[in-house]
């Protein structure tokens, strides 16, 4: 018994009793009336999430267990209401819906918030929920974004054409690594947001994240970074960014078996978006399940050991295709033009990033290289999406960032023939790299193609 109080305490916070509502919040919690919990700031990511507060099950478990709840009991009449005044709240135990707020997403929020050395987050069904809830958060009719001309198709066609049609809120695309651009496009007082990947989708541009976050700041934007491609590599807000927002189905969940995204960021921001009367993410409802939040918690312990080895298994790869006579893009390589620039952010020992890019300059010998790698030799996947223990491979410009015009596609520098490759870990080293340069080799065999 006296263990389970002490692990209570020391782990699990305080819990409502069942006759009173009155003693004071969860000291782990940010203030009165907060939602979201604050972590503390770790210069290693992986140290920081081994400092988080770890949730026990409901009987003792090593592991949570899931709140599966969409509605919550209370004991007295009156706590309702004081609940829906916002005077009784998760910090204190006491919830209302899973639409608004459950344990078990909050304790994934927990996480995501030490990973990226936020006060809070808040996990959302995907990572475009996550994003256009930000932005409707932080942007009015009549607002007005700079972003990076190089992002995801999907945000780039939901700045492009669904924001300005829907909401009135437009967007001055900037190459991202001209300061003196950015810096020229940031209207003072009508420009809310600065956006940016850091490594771009897909061509791994890296951002220069703390000379970025100095010019929103001097300008009153507030600086919103898209940490999907880089998660333990980069921690943009120890670089200075506002917000981090992740697409939670690549690199954190590894298994290519789940959609979900996460806002990190700070409390009074994530708070605002939970409000029940302003709030983006409590209005438009991009909920998270309570199952998929627990699976993703389960996850994030091993993230570290996973993206060294992606990374690794990156570099080497780079390596040698380059010495092979291929057009490789890869920040780890000294040629990459922003080489140095992550070498002075990215966090120790875990690498440059765990995708790829190889330029076959026409869409044509991108499919012919991708048919043979998966279809020959095994080396890999023709799908969308990163992360996966497989190697993943997709020509960008006719997939995820087919919603950008030819001419976006050129300014943003995405070649026709570019092939984004998220290396996975299964497999030996040298057994994947064998299956890449058989397929080389029949790309190279005029006859064989012939044929196929």
């Amino acid at each position: 018994m006296a263990e389970t109080q002490s692990r209570g305490l020391v782990f699990a916070g305080k819990k409502r009793g069942t006759g009173t509502d009155d003693f004071d919040g969860d000291d782990i919690f940010v203030a009165k009336k907060s939602m979201l919990p604050t972590m503390a700031s770790e210069s290693d990511p992986a140290a920081a999430l081994a400092n988080a507060r770890h949730e026990f099950g409901e009987h003792g478990g090593v592991n949570m267990s899931i709140e599966a709840s969409a509605t919550f009991t209370v004991m007295e009449p009156e706590t309702m209401r004081r609940m829906f005044a916002g005077e009784l709240g998760p910090d204190r135990d006491f919830f209302i819906y899973s639409r608004h707020f459950n344990p078990t997403v909050l304790n994934l929020g927990r996480l995501m918030a030490a990973l990226e050395g936020t006060e809070a987050a808040y996990c959302t069904a995907s990572g475009m929920a996550a994003i256009s809830s930000v932005l409707l958060q932080l942007c009015s009719s009549g607002g007005h974004v700079v972003a990076s001309r190089t992002l995801y198709g999907g945000t780039h066609a939901l700045l492009t054409h669904f924001f300005p049609r829907a909401c009135n809120i437009t967007t001055t695309f900037v190459d991202i690594g001209d300061l003196e651009a950015v810096k020229n496009a940031i209207v003072e007082g009508k420009t809310k947001v600065l956006y940016f990947e850091s490594m771009s989708n897909p061509t791994l541009t890296v951002a220069n994240i703390p000379a970025l976050s100095r010019i929103g700041h001097e300008k009153g934007t507030t600086v919103v970074v898209d940490n999907t491609f880089a998660p333990m590599v980069l921690s943009p807000a120890r670089l200075g960014a506002d917000v981090v927002l992740h697409s939670i189905s690549k690199f954190i969940s590894g298994g290519a078996d789940v959609i979900a995204g996460a806002v990190c960021g700070p409390a009074s921001l994530v708070n605002s978006m939970m409000d029940l009367h302003q709030g983006a993410l409590m209005l438009l409802g991009p909920t998270m399940n309570a199952k998929v939040a627990f699976e993703l918690s389960e996850r994030i312990p091993h993230l570290g050991l996973r993206m060294k080895e992606h990374c690794r298994r990156a570099m080497e790869y780079a390596v040698r295709m380059k010495k092979l006579g291929l057009k490789v893009i890869y920040p780890g390589l000294e040629d990459h033009p922003q080489h140095e620039l992550l070498k002075s952010m990215a966090n120790k020992e875990y690498g440059y990033g765990g995708l790829l890019c190889v330029d076959m300059e026409t869409e044509e010998r991108a499919n012919r290289l991708m048919h043979h790698l998966q279809n020959y030799t095994q080396f890999g996947f023709m799908a969308v999406s990163l992360g996966y223990y497989e190697t993943l491979m997709s020509c960008s410009g006719s997939s995820t960032s087919s919603e950008m015009n030819a001419e976006e596609k050129e300014l943003a520098g995405i070649s026709p023939g570019l092939v984004r490759m998220s290396i996975g870990y299964i497999g030996t080293l040298e057994q994947k790299w064998s299956q890449l340069e058989k397929a080389l080799s029949r790309m190279q065999d005029g006859s064989l193609l012939n044929k196929n």
